[in-house]
């Protein structure tokens, strides 16, 4: 029987190759108990098609600026927070940065409203302790802890989602970098190459806000949505094509003009306006980010190459719009019905588009 392949691999085992080249190519100072350079691991942030050991693709396609002050801040004692609306790739830059820096982005902390004080402090095993009483071996170390003790960067996600008290529970680690165990009046103290990048929007409902004690504790890096067109249509692009190759979906042409489209749509949805600035549109509940672009366009490969004829079509795509658009069933169709008459269908070459927007809604 065949081991099964991994459906979603690490940023470190995906990337190894081009981690390895880095690194041998790599001359310049690096920080304490980081793999790479502050200079190498934004080259594999950004990515370099002139490297001299080969291609490195482009992980983050937005601003050099923004990756170098966040790289920058990691190299520092402060800990860094990527904020921004959903699907500006916050949880994809984290989980790059920390492969490159760390080469181990799987010490990972996820924020929900139910996350306890353990996922970032410690927990125990409560058969040992039961058993022997309070001790290391049964010790169960979070993976901030672990963290420090190896000196790697921790990720904490959707820092925002978690409850204050727990998100309270970082301020200690960020400013002593030290985590207390007072059961065993002992404590862990950070090894050099320690730090935490941590995720957050503030669009998202149901999100508690940071307080300022803790927010003083992180330097806040802004992601911004796509600035152009091109630049979304580049994006989009290049994911689809990975996943692709990732769900090894049947080959299919690119379908650059429904990836255009696509983008188009949810771009003057966003905006509440139409490219040409010339008609103003109502804009939907949802956020109708890049990333659910990504996944109109993945879904709709699906469709085309298992129960079409493996071209990407406007039938391929229009339901995974809908969707995406229509969050709020009242509010939602309305708008989303407006925007269809009143713009979509009087351009004279969507008009395949509209019909199949019409059908699926």
């Amino acid at each position: 029987m065949t081991t099964p392949t991994v459906l979603r691999p690490h940023a470190e085992d995906q990337y190894a190759d081009e981690l390895a080249v880095l690194a041998k190519h790599d001359d310049r100072p690096r920080p304490p108990g980081w793999r790479l350079s502050p200079w190498a691991v934004t080259t594999y942030i950004l990515g370099d098609a002139d490297h001299p050991g080969g291609v490195i693709t482009p992980k983050y396609i937005g601003p050099r600026r923004i990756v170098e002050v966040a790289v920058a801040t990691l190299a520092t004692d402060r800990a860094l927070l990527l904020l921004g609306v959903p699907g500006t790739a916050k949880t994809w830059l984290s989980e790059h940065l920390a492969a490159a820096v760390s080469g181990d982005s799987t010490l990972l902390v996820q924020g929900t409203a139910g996350t306890a004080e353990e996922a970032v402090r410690y927990g125990w095993n409560y058969a040992r302790l039961l058993a022997e009483g309070p001790s290391r071996e049964a010790l169960t170390p979070s993976p901030v802890m672990r963290a420090m003790a190896e000196g790697r960067l921790a990720r904490v996600e959707e820092l925002t989602r978690m409850p204050s008290d727990v998100q309270d529970a970082l301020i200690t680690v960020l400013s002593e970098k030290t985590l207390p165990i007072p059961e065993l009046n002992e404590e862990t103290q950070a090894a050099k190459g320690f730090n935490v990048i941590a995720t957050a929007n503030d669009r998202d409902r149901g999100v508690n806000e940071l307080s300022s004690a803790l927010r003083r504790r992180f330097n806040t890096v802004v992601l911004p949505v796509p600035a152009s067109a091109e630049e979304e249509v580049e994006i989009v692009s290049r994911r689809v094509a990975q996943l692709g190759r990732s769900l090894e979906l049947p080959e299919t042409p690119a379908g650059l003009e429904e990836i255009r489209r696509v983008v188009t749509v949810f771009r003057e949805l966003r905006s509440g306006v139409t490219s040409d600035g010339r008609t103003k549109v109502k804009t939907p509940s949802g956020t109708l980010s890049t990333a659910e672009a990504i996944s109109v366009l993945t879904s709709g490969i699906a469709l085309a190459a298992h129960f079409g004829d493996g071209v990407l079509r406007p039938s391929d795509v229009a339901a995974g719009i809908v969707g995406a658009v229509v969050q709020d069933p009242v509010s939602d169709r309305v708008i989303w019905q407006e925007y269809l008459e009143t713009v979509v269908r009087e351009r004279e070459e969507w008009r395949d588009f509209y019909r199949a927007c019409r059908d699926a809604g």
